[in-house]
Parts: structure tokens; C-alpha cells; sequence
């Protein structure tokens, strides 16, 4: 008999882990967040998820899709995704991806995750559930496959919620909807197109896991940074880095763009670096102050 409890025990804890409350569908547990975001310097919420300081996300605001490409181009080849609409394209988009995953209907796996979903209070709309997890900071980063027709993740009444709720934006692989209501509120949103349907034919599976938005790997806790060009995902282990370089790319730039403007020289003579020794120097010692060494 005391086997048997221990057994039903035991079913009773994986099933917890297997179907949190906040999603019922498939999600990272805390230590398979752990495990898969292990280079993480940084804090962590209490699910596990990076959590990238909220000065560093400050200063990714002064940055543009270029100064990343220059650091992740090199190990982290599949993390920007363009070809988006933009709400408002002058408008950068920062925050923490909490990612979302859709596939098409199929009614014998979304029976079960439906009902489970409900016995446990969760209520009857999945883009809702996952909305209701959002906080401030946070970005919803949604895969639902491109869907136009029936792939709307919101309409105005929602987009009010995630913005109250993040004060950032969203980026959704698929439409939305009540466009002209969305349009007002000071907020980022990158999505695919533009359909008067409500959500349907389609079914959550995943909340906080890996998603393909396009071209893209994003992992929950990634840094979303959009700009007009489109929309990068950040690992949070490259953001110091990133900021750093994106410091120095700058102080080159605006030397070697001020030395142009005067007329003397050729695009040769400064550029992608000075030649001339004297003109080296200048610069080294130029960078060295500006980055205050």
C-alpha cells in the first residue's frame, strides 16, 4: 500500500511539472530553465527565466540592429528576424522574451490540454493565458507559423493588456487584428499582416521553451531588441559584450564621420581604419578618452 502512495505521489509531481497553471501545455520546469540557459550572469525569476537587468535593457535602447549583428554574427547566426509590419516603426522595441508556441488544430491533443486548462481555473482562451503572465519588462514573443487568417493573437482589448502589463511590446509571428484600435497606444509591435478574423483553428503548445520566429531560435529570457530593420534575440551571456563593442563601434564612427565632413580625405585614407600613423594615433588617443581610460 505504501508503494502505491508513493507511486501516485510521484505521478502527481511530474504531472505539476509537466502542466503548470499559468500555461498547461508543455514548458520549461525551473531546472530545465536552468540547464538550458546556463550562461545566464545574471538574476532569474522565480520560474527560472534570465532576467537581464533593467539599466543594461536601458542602454539597449541607444543601440541599432548593426551593433548587434557585429557580436552575434559570429556564434549566434539565427537570431534576427526582419520582413515584419511595424506598429510604429520609430518606436525600438526592449524587453525579456516570454515565448509562446501555436500549431495548427488538432482536436484529440487540444481536448486534453483544454480540459486541463480549465479544471485548474485557467479559463478558455489560450492567447489570454499567456497574456495574463506577462510583467512588466516583458516581451510576448509568439510562433503562430505565419498564420493571417484565423493567426490573429490579438485585438485592441488584448494589446491594452499586454502593453499595461510590459510597457514594451509584442512580436508576432502571424496577425493581429482591430488595427486601428492598436494603432493610438505608445507601443512596439512587429507582426506579419492584418486580418478582421478572431483567433481559431489553432492550439497553444508551448509556453516558455524554444520558438522559431522565422529565421530565429528565441529562448524565454532572450533579450528582444526591434528597430526598424527588424527584430533580434539577444542571449542574455551577450549583452555586456555587445553594449561594450556597440560603445567603441560608436566613438569610430562619429570620429571617422566627422574627419570626412571636413573635406580632406578620401574614403581610403580613414576608412574601415586610419592608415596614416599620425591620424592612427590621433584616434587611439581620441577612444581612449572618450571610453574614460
Amino acid at each position: 500500500m505504501k508503494r502505491l502512495l508513493h507511486l501516485v505521489a510521484a505521478l502527481v509531481i511530474l504531472i505539476t511539472w509537466s502542466f503548470p497553471v499559468e500555461a498547461q501545455v508543455f514548458t520549461f520546469t525551473r531546472e530545465q530553465m536552468l540547464k538550458y540557459t546556463a550562461k545566464n550572469p545574471f538574476e532569474r525569476f522565480e520560474d527560472g527565466r534570465p532576467k537581464v537587468p533593467d539599466n543594461l535593457l536601458e542602454k539597449m535602447k541607444g543601440l541599432t540592429a548593426e551593433d548587434i549583428f557585429g557580436v552575434l554574427q559570429r556564434s549566434f547566426p539565427n537570431q534576427f528576424e526582419g520582413n515584419f509590419r511595424l506598429l510604429h516603426p520609430g518606436r525600438k522595441l526592449v524587453g525579456r522574451a516570454v515565448t509562446a508556441q501555436f500549431m495548427p488544430l488538432r482536436s484529440d491533443v487540444s481536448e486534453v490540454s483544454e480540459a486541463e486548462a480549465i479544471a485548474r481555473g485557467a479559463g478558455r482562451n489560450s492567447n489570454q493565458r499567456v497574456i495574463d503572465m506577462l510583467q512588466t519588462g516583458d516581451v510576448v514573443v509568439v510562433d503562430l507559423f505565419g498564420k493571417i487568417d484565423n493567426g490573429t493573437f490579438m485585438g485592441d482589448n488584448l494589446a491594452a493588456a499586454i502593453y499595461s502589463a510590459t510597457r514594451t511590446g509584442f512580436v508576432v509571428d502571424g496577425a493581429i487584428r482591430d488595427l486601428e484600435g492598436i494603432y493610438p497606444m505608445e507601443m512596439a509591435g512587429y507582426f506579419r499582416g492584418v486580418h478582421p478574423s478572431a483567433i481559431g483553428n489553432v492550439m497553444l503548445t508551448g509556453v516558455n521553451i524554444p520558438v522559431r520566429i522565422g529565421n530565429a531560435t528565441v529562448m524565454p529570457g532572450d533579450v528582444v531588441f526591434g528597430d526598424r530593420e527588424g527584430v533580434y534575440f539577444v542571449p542574455p551571456h551577450l549583452v555586456q559584450d555587445i553594449l561594450t563593442r556597440a560603445e567603441t563601434t560608436r566613438i569610430h564612427d562619429d570620429w571617422t564621420k566627422e574627419k570626412f565632413l571636413t573635406g580632406k580625405y578620401k574614403a581610403s585614407d580613414l576608412y574601415p581604419s586610419p592608415k596614416d600613423p599620425a591620424l592612427k594615433k590621433e584616434y587611439d588617443e581620441h577612444l581612449k578618452k572618450k571610453l574614460g581610460k
